[in-house]
């Protein structure tokens, strides 16, 4: 059964009451940016305080700092003026619970969703599968604090990303609703 109709219908509402967003500015208000996690339980506007048009917020599995992650900072910089950023990853976050190795297999094996039991994620479907998986830097993580430090680390150091741009690193704590600092990232990530 499709989620479709309640979207809809929660779209009918809010657009009901939408009243002057509609002349919102295309630069975010508050001139910053949040990469983080697709992770459902995180819910950015809530965590960081903000309201339409206020920051870009871009997500992605793990909120890892991949080339598309940069790409969208960039342009949120170049063409939009945000002058900060924030590398949010969490606590409990799926990308800790499998590997390269573990999800190239999974897709070699099925294209239908895993399940995760106690001794990791396991395929429960018929194949096929694909051998595409292989090509795919799935951007796993190891050690929560050493990614995000990783990941603000990459975006300092990328070359269309100038100094001027503070970078700070935190971890969500997905069962206290806290920002966490990650220090060694937020010094990484000082604006020069």
């Amino acid at each position: 059964m499709s989620i479709v109709d309640e979207v809809l219908a929660a779209n009918d509402d809010y657009a009901s009451t939408f009243g002057s967003k509609g002349e919102l500015g295309l630069p975010p208000a508050r001139a910053f940016a949040i990469l983080t996690c697709m992770d459902a339980r995180l819910d950015p506007a809530k965590y960081a305080g903000l309201s339409e048009g206020d920051a870009h917020v871009i997500r992605n599995a793990g909120g890892r700092a991949s080339d598309d992650a940069i790409r969208s900072l960039v342009i949120s910089y170049k063409l939009l003026g945000t002058r900060e950023w924030f590398v949010i990853h969490h606590t409990n976050c799926g990308m800790e619970f499998f590997t390269d190795d573990v999800m190239r297999g999974l897709l070699a094996s099925s294209l239908e969703t895993a399940a995760l039991g106690p001794d990791g994620f396991t395929d429960v479907g018929p194949g096929p599968g694909s051998a595409e998986a292989n090509f795919v830097d799935w951007l796993t993580i190891a050690d929560n604090v050493q990614s995000v430090v990783d990941d603000v680390a990459r975006i300092r150091n990328h070359p269309l990303v100038p100094t001027r741009i503070a970078i700070y690193g935190y971890i969500y704590d997905v069962a206290t609703g806290r920002l966490i600092e990650v220090p060694a990232a937020t010094t990484v990530g000082k604006a020069a």
